[in-house]
């Protein structure tokens, strides 16, 4: 059971705290996220999202409420709300384009010639924080606990990085693809 003094310094957003939580609400949050999601990975991100939800909410919960009933009901809308967005998502994905209209194949292509100096250039147009994340995950291979530690951030806040940065980057691969074919055309 998680005590009063916890949540007061994780409202304070105390990182140590936050992690504290973490770990205790861990067991909790995975097994609501396993029951609905095929994979492990999808369902840490779900818990991942329905725990950034509880910490930006923690002032808005009433006392009444039992705070791990709070919480499970949190990630249970939380996996429902992913759940109905790739449904639409893959609604979408039917009636729109046909996949040889989408630029996905460019890109590959893309991707195969590019160099590392070109790269680099694009990894600069991420934010400096997600620029540092996304490197230390991606490039020198730490978890996200050790970068987490390293940084003072909470490993949710490290796996927003990394995926803000991955998002960042493919647009840019993208728009760069693009470019690239217009002016060989």
């Amino acid at each position: 059971m998680v005590n009063d003094s916890l949540l007061t310094r994780c409202a304070r957003r105390e990182t140590k705290a936050q992690y504290e939580l973490y770990r205790e609400l861990y067991p909790l949050m995975m097994s609501i996220c396993t029951r609905y999601e095929r994979n492990r990975q999808d369902a840490t991100a779900r818990m991942n999202q329905g725990y950034l939800k509880v910490l930006q909410n923690l002032d808005k919960r009433r006392p009444e409420v039992p705070f791990e009933a709070w919480v499970r009901r949190i990630m249970i809308n939380t996996v429902i709300d992913a759940f109905r967005r790739e449904r639409e998502r893959k609604s979408n994905e039917i009636l729109g384009d046909p996949p040889n209209e989408l630029p996905g194949a460019d890109i590959n292509e893309y991707l195969q010639h590019m160099e590392a100096e070109a790269f680099a250039r694009m990894l600069h147009q991420v934010p400096p924080m997600s620029r540092n994340v996304f490197n230390l995950f991606a490039v020198d291979g730490f978890a996200h606990a050790e970068i987490a530690e390293m940084l003072g951030i909470s490993v949710g806040t490290s796996k927003w990085h990394v995926s803000s940065a991955r998002n960042i980057l493919q647009q840019a691969i993208a728009k760069l693809a693009v470019n690239t074919k217009s002016t060989v055309r």
